[in-house]
């Protein structure tokens, strides 16, 4: 059975040359970092250059990058880092939109339970975040703004440094997930403006479990795991060096190859989804169709139950996702699609498809043509089913 992988945004298999720093660093370099002797100074030098590679993929500075353990870390420590610091200057209030990754929603939840303010902005039915949505959310007493740099599960792509300039006009700082953007466009935090920038390594085929935030010099944020003065007292903690070190050489196989990997999978993609809304009666787009990451299209397919659907396809060999993994398991509804303004049946009849490094034409043409009998075959199971037993089609 041929086996394909289009599930990329969930994560993304380790590049060969990462693989091979991870081992080599895992054998050849023991010490602790925060040592003085040579032993920790040959593994300060791997954080050292690991950390310069990452500022050189965002246009930053070496000193402004905090290493993590990965997306959900830096964005926990970028919201409460940011609130906590805020409170000195009475500021209480959070806002964020409502497509956001449970990193982000669920720290915000949390925090309200704990007396702030949040307010959660709506999107447009192509996913985005409108300047007036978001000026109309701000207040005098507003922290943070967080709004994601590219959703995971469409792509959509928001107009960061026009949001960030409309907080920073409000005295609140602006922080960006940007796990799914990260290796995959260009980004330059100058340009953005944002205040506090997140990634993940295995997201751009890096190693999981090490990820990264940006922190904009001057910023205030205050450490959420105390101990030693590690990261510059940011973040607590003896360093994952050969996890540091695969981040490192992924940050700079993505620099290099970012410009011609999107070319090849903005094509890929494409073909794909193009193939799909042509043979596939009863398909939709879902998203923003221009300003998107490349490799990522989301596609409803009418009558036919996405989990169904997700199954029948790695039954043929085939890897799809229904929306984010760090949601899978959960029946309910995409809340991204929900809040496009979607009708239950479509949120619960989409798939996401995301392609990535080695995937080809080939791959593509094979899904293209198993695809239709797939989703005929499972319209038809659909159709003499009782509808009594259908509570997800309503």
């Amino acid at each position: 059975m041929t086996r394909i992988y289009f599930d990329h945004n969930a994560t993304t298999p380790v590049a060969p040359e990462v693989a091979e720093a991870i081992a080599t660093t895992t054998q050849t370099v023991f010490g602790n970092p925060s040592s003085v002797h040579g032993y920790g100074q040959q593994a300060k030098t791997v954080l050292d250059e690991a950390r310069a590679s990452v500022a050189q993929l965002l246009g930053a500075e070496p000193t402004e990058i905090v290493f993590t353990s990965g997306g959900s870390e830096s964005d926990n420590l970028a919201i409460r880092g940011a609130a906590d610091a805020a409170i000195a200057n009475g500021r209480r209030h959070l806002v964020t939109s409502s497509i956001e990754h449970e990193a982000v929603l669920r720290t915000v939840k949390v925090l309200s339970t704990q007396g702030w303010t949040t307010t959660l902005v709506g999107v447009d039915a192509s996913g985005v975040v409108s300047p007036e949505r978001l000026t109309n959310a701000l207040r005098d007493d507003t922290a943070l703004v967080s709004v994601m740099h590219a959703n995971n599960e469409i792509g959509t792509i928001q107009p960061i440094a026009t949001l960030a300039a409309l907080a920073h006009e409000r005295g609140a700082l602006f922080h960006t997930d940007a796990v799914q953007s990260a290796g995959k466009i260009p980004i330059d935090v100058r340009a953005l403006d944002v205040d506090l920038l997140s990634i993940s390594a295995h997201k751009f085929n890096g190693p999981k479990g090490i990820g990264a935030l940006w922190t904009r010099r001057g910023t205030q944020m205050r450490a959420q795991l105390t101990g030693g003065k590690q990261e510059r007292s940011r973040r607590a903690g003896t360093e994952n060096v050969p996890a540091i070190a695969g981040l490192g050489v992924a940050a700079r196989l993505a620099d290099k190859n970012r410009t011609v990997a999107l070319e090849d999978l903005g094509t890929l993609r494409d073909r794909l989804e193009d193939g799909v809304l042509a043979n596939v009666s009863g398909t939709q787009r879902n998203g923003e169709v221009l300003h998107r990451i490349n490799n990522t299209c989301n596609i409803s397919f009418d009558g036919v139950e996405a989990e169904s659907l997700l199954i029948a396809l790695d039954l043929e060999g085939i890897a799809v996702s229904t929306g984010s993994a760090c949601s899978s398991g959960s029946l309910e509804p995409s809340h991204v699609l929900q809040a496009m303004g979607f009708s239950s049946h479509r949120t619960q009849n989409s798939i996401r498809f995301s392609l990535g490094l080695g995937n080809t034409k080939e791959e593509v043409d094979h899904v293209l043509t198993l695809l239709p009998t797939v989703v005929s075959r499972l319209r038809a199971v659909a159709r003499r089913a009782p509808k009594t037993t259908s509570t997800l089609r309503r």
